[in-house]
């Protein structure tokens, strides 16, 4: 089988009016950005909510290993069969990151016959939303340490400062950095860390805004630092949001692209799920719900932690009640959490697989909490044992769960048919509820998601955390929902506890408080907001050839 870039590369690919046309969208509603790229205005959604709204889906997945699941590439392939049966349907995803591009998971545009296209400007450089992002929260920063240079009429204190730098690309050397070096004129020496750019508190609150009202207010709110007397230090004294806003003038737009059966497809925001909320953007959803009769979109990781955060912090914010949500386990998967070693996972090991249902069962009973239905997609991968799947199967037989075979990858979206009509036929408007009441205390939410989501028996707090939520509860953000940061690989705070745990404790190190997007992020175990790369990088693959083709990415 060819490439996911040699696929991407050999589709010819249909004009970006005809893709906008096929989403409702009008000639004044949209503007080309490039060939095959487009932003959307939001003056757009004035015409496009007095039609009905459609179906919300919502794509998730059991705990996965550490080369993912194909969840991106199960939603573009559900997208794709659901248009193949007549259906309007759109896919809505996040942005891929370069920092997990260059390292060790590839990027985020799917795979095989099941991609978002153009799949190289996607995983690249885009439509440079990552870096007018990154921009606005490096302007604030540098607000921030101009003026303490100058006077500090604000009375910040440096050991206090909330606000780290940003960067795209995973650099480990910069997780803990000095910054004013060399003499007076060069600032205030300090502490700094540098974070991912999808880590960015900015990132969050473009994905939560509803419009650019909206935006500059959340910006306003964002939490910089603390002053000398512990009084919250933000944005809107340092007159820096206008300044950051007008920097996303073009990144609050949503991205429109197609997938590769010219399926419409939006491609806006990209919070990492482990450290943020793991969600597309508010503003793109809510246009493709009124756009199609069939809106697929992702959550990251699995439903510990990208599904529980859309349904409490997304849903909650945009207003959103899913219809059905579609549950992807692969043979793989299951083999890892039945305790195989991930070098081992290509080999047939039946037993594993049935050990290894117990996280899935879990993940099933955190979805059916929600009051929600859910589909199994049985995501096939290349190579896949016969055996196994069929092993699957009849494990399936006894959850009492629709669940269908599920070929994307390799298909397209006929790979995804049987997905479609069972999500088809489950998708109805059920009595979704969320798990907390923003009126409860920061500890009770807490406990709620790591009791109740996660399995855990009990919680403990450091001191630092104690302390963190004294000031949390004195400076009232605790009627703020949680964005818990925690490992993907485990339901525990632990990743090398595998399968469903049992008796465990979850350790709550730090509470942070993102104001400005509006939540509060609990830190769990070893979490990193700068990843780094692997031994040998993804990065070391790629090249270009003379005449501008690409070569090596994924």
């Amino acid at each position: 089988m060819k490439s996911d870039v040699e696929i991407a590369q050999s589709v010819e690919l249909i004009p970006m009016e005809s893709i906008a046309s096929k989403a409702n969208l009008r000639q004044d509603d949209f503007e080309l950005w490039g060939s095959h790229k487009a932003k959307v205005f939001l003056e757009s959604f004035k015409h496009l909510s007095s039609r009905d709204q459609g179906d919300l889906v919502l794509v998730t997945t059991i705990n996965p290993t550490p080369s993912g699941e194909g969840k991106t590439t199960v939603a573009i392939g559900l997208a794709q069969a659901l248009q193949r049966l007549g259906k309007s349907a759109m896919v809505g995803i996040r942005e891929p990151s370069l920092g997990p591009c260059f390292g060790i998971k590839g990027g985020a545009a799917g795979g095989g016959y099941s991609q978002v296209l153009p799949m190289e400007d996607i995983n690249l450089h885009f439509t440079g939303d990552m870096y007018a992002i990154a921009a606005a929260h490096n302007l604030l920063a540098s607000i921030l340490d101009n003026h303490i240079h100058h006077g500090n009429k604000a009375l910040v204190d440096p050991r206090e400062i909330m606000w780290p730098r940003v960067t795209d690309i995973s650099d480990r050397a910069l997780r803990g950095v000095v910054v004013g070096l060399g003499g007076h004129k060069n600032g205030l020496p300090h502490e700094e860390r540098f974070d991912i750019t999808a880590a960015s508190e900015v990132m969050a609150v473009l994905c939560l805004c509803s419009d650019i009202p909206d935006l500059k207010e959340r910006l306003s709110r964002i939490l910089v630092a603390y002053d000398y007397s512990g009084n919250p230090v933000i944005a809107s004294e340092l007159n820096s949001v206008g300044a950051m806003a007008m920097l996303m003038k073009h990144a609050i737009k949503p991205n429109l692209v197609q997938t590769v059966e010219g399926t419409p497809a939006f491609i806006h925001g990209g919070p990492f799920a482990n450290i943020a909320h793991g969600a597309s953007s508010i503003i793109s959803t809510r246009m493709g719900l009124h756009m199609s009769d069939y809106f697929v979109t992702e959550a990251g990781f699995g439903s510990d932690l990208g599904a529980e955060k859309f349904f409490n912090i997304v849903c909650r914010t945009g207003g959103f009640r899913p219809s059905v949500v579609v549950m992807v386990v692969t043979t793989r998967a299951l083999k890892w959490h039945g305790g195989v070693q991930r070098k081992e996972l290509g080999s047939k090991n039946l037993e594993a697989m049935k050990k290894g249902m117990s996280n899935l069962s879990k993940h099933l009973e955190n979805v059916q909490s929600f009051g929600l239905p859910v589909v199994i997609s049985i995501n096939v991968h290349p190579g896949d044992d016969s055996d196994e799947l069929d092993h699957l199967s009849k494990l399936c037989d006894s959850l009492e769960v629709p669940y269908a075979i599920t070929e994307v990858f390799e298909k397209g979206g006929s790979g995804g048919q049987a997905l479609a009509e069972e999500v088809i036929k489950a998708a109805k408007r059920y009595p979704f509820r969320y798990l907390y009441k923003l009126d409860n205390t920061v500890r009770e939410k807490i406990e709620l998601i790591a009791k109740g989501i996660y399995g855990a028996d009990r919680i403990n707090y450091t001191v630092r955390a104690e302390k963190d939520l004294e000031r949390i509860n004195s400076n009232e953000y605790h009627d703020l929902p949680i964005c818990m940061a925690k490992t993907q690989y485990s339901l525990s705070d632990d990743p090398h506890k595998r399968g469903r745990p049992r008796k465990f404790k979850i350790t709550v190190r730090e509470l942070r408080i993102s104001a400005g997007a509006g939540f509060i992020v609990p830190v769990t175990g070893e979490i990193n907001t700068m990843p780094g790369l692997p031994a040998r990088p993804a990065a070391e693959g790629m090249d270009i050839e003379a005449n501008g083709r690409v070569k090596g990415l994924f």
